[in-house]
């Protein structure tokens, strides 16, 4: 009798799972090298890191697919001659394949194979965008609270000044009416900023309904082909099947409508190209403050150019306000872009490389009952 119900408890056991099977389900990119630096096995997410199948992997040095200069040989070398588990955090793999991408990577060697070593790299990407996103909110406000101060302290005393050099233009000699002149001139231009500033300063919470970011995209196509943007070549990848984003209208213009315009001043004049695109993803989650809510951002749209490229050391700061690359550029754009979409609970990264500069945004959808 205790026979028969250890074989049925036996055969009520699950089945093992096959390794691969869980190798393919985890997000990190798992690789195992030789002692040659040959790959000899992969996961699905390395399929999908490197852009390229098991069996073409399989085989290969894994400097086929990454620089000799990758950090990530030499913490290889430190895992082989000390013979033990080595890992870094925040480190760049950079390649065609890959393209620019914060890893946090892991390398242990297999003990049952001399010399071999089992590689765990696992992107970094979304702790980062909610990073990035939470300093451009820290930017956004700090400009809150300059245009305050400016409303106040610059534009009464410069309506002074500007009243006075009048005053003064209406007595004094043809030569010195050009120094009212330009004071004047510097005055408006002064006021013309913090006027712009001004914006920051509207802290009224934002009307939000049902939107079809696809209208918006198409009016702001249509606005820069008839100006700014004629010389370019606008391409379309959208998904039809997009729900409505939850936002405001007209401020999602304003937000593409600065974007496009950056895009077609990067653009070549020969050959320019923007593409717009628009997709659905799963998994993009945002805390929101003072909550235990989490915000689903699940609509991207991206603006893309085909210009040189934004020079590495201003990224970092790229929607931190006065900070611009433009002769005349006040620096404003891409901050109020950033607050605009912090604003909607949204995300906004970009990934630029000379030729292929991509602003993406991720906003949230609209739920039931929300539609407007």
């Amino acid at each position: 009798m205790s026979r028969k119900l250890a074989v049925l408890g036996r055969r009520s056991s699950p089945p093992l799972t096959d390794a691969m099977t869980v190798l393919n389900a985890m997000t990190a990119a798992v690789v195992v090298l030789d002692d040659e630096g040959v790959i000899r096995q992969v996961n699905a997410a390395t399929e999908q890191l490197f852009e390229s199948s098991a069996s073409y992997l399989c085989g290969r040095a894994l400097t086929e697919f990454l620089p000799p200069d990758c950090p990530l040989f030499a913490l290889i070398d430190q895992a082989r001659a000390e013979a033990t588990n080595v890992s870094e955090y925040g480190m760049t793999l950079d390649s065609p394949r890959t393209g620019a991408r914060t890893m946090n990577i892991q390398i242990s060697p297999l003990v049952e194979m001399s010399h071999s070593m089992v590689i765990a790299m696992h992107e970094q990407s979304i702790a980062l965008k909610i990073g990035h996103q939470l300093s451009h909110r820290n930017s956004a406000r700090s400009v809150t609270a300059m245009a305050a101060i400016l409303a106040h302290e610059v534009k009464n005393p410069l309506s002074g000044i500007r009243g006075a050099a009048q005053l003064l233009e209406q007595s004094c000699s043809p030569e010195d009416r050009t120094l009212t002149r330009l004071i004047c001139d510097e005055a408006d231009r002064i006021v013309a900023l913090v006027n712009r500033m001004e914006v920051f300063s509207d802290e009224q919470p934002i009307e939000r309904g049902g939107v079809n970011i696809h209208r918006v995209l198409e009016h702001v196509r249509r606005i820069a082909q008839a100006g700014f943007g004629r010389h370019l070549r606008f391409v379309e990848n959208y998904d039809p099947s997009l729900p409505s984003v939850l936002g405001n209208r007209d401020q999602l213009i304003q937000v593409f409508l600065n974007l496009v315009k950056n895009a077609a001043e990067a653009a070549p004049e020969e050959g320019g190209e923007i593409v717009l695109t628009t997709s659905f993803q799963h998994g993009v989650r945002l805390a929101v403050p003072g909550s235990e809510s989490r915000m689903h951002l699940p609509l991207v749209v991206s603006v893309q150019d085909n210009g040189n490229g934004i020079p590495g050391d201003l990224r970092p700061h790229l929607f931190d306000p006065f900070v611009t690359t433009k002769a005349n550029g006040t620096g404003l754009g891409l901050a109020l872009v950033a607050k605009i979409i912090g604003d909607h609970g949204g995300l906004i990264e970009v990934d630029s490389q000379p030729r292929r500069t991509v602003f993406r945004v991720m906003l949230p959808m609209v739920q039931n009952g929300e539609d407007a």
